[in-house]
């Protein structure tokens, strides 16, 4: 038998255990929050942060990441709670975590790889500051005006002395021992010293887990939302669903991305999908509010040692037991220390070599770079991403389009023949059919694409145009060296195309995707 566990056991059994600990504390606040922003019950919250946790764990296709209520999917969910109620957030959470399976199902999530560079690098700056900027409503507190107000005075030197002792311990304590992660020795000991201070006099108080909600409650029941199986309902819920679904793939299979980079070692991020999905479902049968992926629980969880999958599972299961019987314990936690805590991951999640970059690489990966960033901090992550890549792309096809070059002659036969070089695609079709003189041509004409390829559908319907306009004046346009699906798409070509077939490379045009 102790063979047998001893086995099966995780070699890094002990530190993804005590590394999901430390995870679990710092998702209780975060959970609470998110909860209350997208007006639903903050039990809602932990539910989520122990099913999203546990799905993602035993089912994704990332060990070491984590999941849970995010605030990328509360500032959705809000909209169809204030509207609907929370039966309709349920329903549509059932629909969301069917469009991630058949995302996944559909192997999907591999395009996450095509996010360029500059767009990655602005999401995890962009979130760094999103993160820090999640922490200053902490230092604020309700006055008797019933607006929020900068706390002063006592109450702030309090909250900023824990703070920094937080950041220091976090720092420090892994130069004398990584036999305890850092956070959690944080959490202990301001935790203690917050109670100490307390009892000494009521003037030490400062703001606990507990003024933000009790975390106790009772274990999430299956229940089938009440929801009217109309088409009106359903089509209110499926644009949420879309882009629940959405937000919470992007911002995981990004993260996902992150921990790849971290580790050094490959996810899958069609196997993450659908786990995603999984959990979010789950969650709509079992009354949790939904999420994805969270990037500063997972920096926690790696920077504290979790690497496997049993992090991850820890951290569900003591959530669980912190709404069952540790409420009052994890209550008295001080909201200053898991301040520090984001802190200290604001300041391992941001690229401090971005900085270095300006001068050092192309003006446009900058923008591009800045932009997504800017765009994370002011509306969500999946506009961000979004925009970063369409930008990114359009960048890129106008400076290819500057590729395409044609160049002319005319032979001992009077035959003039245009030869193609560098690629020919939508940015590039109007300098392609701007180059040619279809009416002081000669009668016969030929383009030479030995040089160039034909990428998409509008190269295609360059070329089909091109052919119509000399067809007008009677002569004929001769076309070498074109690809045989090429050919088969030129349609109003028809019998003015001739090729030379022996010639002809083989390659793919990119009038579909494979």
């Amino acid at each position: 038998m102790f063979h047998f566990f001893a086995k099966n056991t995780p070699a890094n059994a002990r530190q993804d255990v005590l590394s999901g600990l430390t995870v679990a504390l710092a998702l209780v606040p975060e959970a609470l929050a998110f909860a209350l922003i997208a007006h639903v019950n903050p039990l809602m919250g932990l539910y989520a942060a122990f099913i999203m946790a546990l799905a993602s764990a035993i089912f994704g296709g990332r060990p070491g990441m984590i999941s849970g209520a995010t605030g990328a999917t509360a500032v959705v969910i809000v909209g169809l709670v204030v509207t609907h109620g929370v039966e309709y957030l349920l329903a549509a959470l059932i629909l969301m975590g069917v469009i991630q399976i058949l995302v996944g199902a559909f192997r999907l999530g591999k395009y996450i790889r095509i996010v360029p560079y500059p767009v990655f690098l602005g999401f995890v700056n962009g979130l760094a500051i999103v993160i820090f900027l999640a922490q200053l409503p902490h230092f604020k507190e309700k006055g008797a005006d019933g607006q929020m107000h900068w706390i002063v005075g006592q109450p702030l030197w309090i909250m900023l002395g824990l703070v920094a002792l937080t950041m220091l311990i976090t720092h420090f304590f892994p130069k004398i021992t990584r036999a305890i992660p850092a956070a959690l020795m944080a959490i202990i000991v301001t935790t203690l010293i917050s109670i100490g201070l307390v009892n000494l006099s009521p003037v030490f108080d400062t703001k606990t887990v507990g003024d933000l909600s009790s975390i106790a409650g009772s274990l999430p029941s299956f229940h089938i939302p009440d929801f009217p199986l109309t088409w009106d309902a359903f089509i209110t819920v499926l644009p949420f669903s879309v882009v629940l679904a959405g937000v919470g793939l992007i911002e995981s299979l990004l993260t996902l991305q992150l921990v790849d980079d971290l580790t050094e070692t490959r996810g899958q991020p069609n196997r993450e999908c659908v786990a995603q999905g999984i959990g979010n479902a789950t969650c709509g049968f079992f009354g949790g509010m939904g999420g994805c992926a969270m990037v500063g629980q997972t920096m926690i969880n790696i920077e504290s040692g979790g690497r496997g999958r049993l992090s991850g599972i820890a951290a569900g299961l003591f959530l669980v037991l912190f709404i069952l019987f540790l409420s009052p314990l994890i209550e008295q936690i001080p909201i200053a220390t898991l301040v520090g805590i984001m802190f200290m991951v604001v300041i391992g999640t941001f690229e401090w070599g971005s900085i270095n970059l300006f001068g050092k690489v192309p003006k446009q990966d900058i923008f591009v770079g800045l932009l997504v960033a800017a765009v994370t901090v002011f509306t969500d992550l999946a506009v961000a991403v979004i925009t970063g890549v369409i930008v990114s792309a359009l960048i890129f096809a106008w400076e290819h389009a500057g590729d395409l070059k044609i160049e002319s002659s005319i032979d001992e036969n009077g035959v003039k023949v245009y030869r193609i070089k560098g690629p020919l695609f939508f940015a590039s079709t109007a300098k392609f059919s701007e180059a040619f003189d279809f009416r002081g041509d000669p009668d016969d004409v030929y383009l030479d694409f030995a040089e160039s390829k034909v990428v998409d559908h509008s190269a295609l319907e360059a070329i089909d145009s091109l052919a119509d306009k000399y067809r007008s004046v009677n002569k004929t346009l001769h076309l070498r060296h074109l690809s045989p699906e090429c050919r088969k798409l030129l349609k109003k070509a028809g019998d003015l195309v001739e090729v030379n077939i022996n010639e002809d490379p083989v390659y793919h045009v990119a009038d579909e995707v494979r």
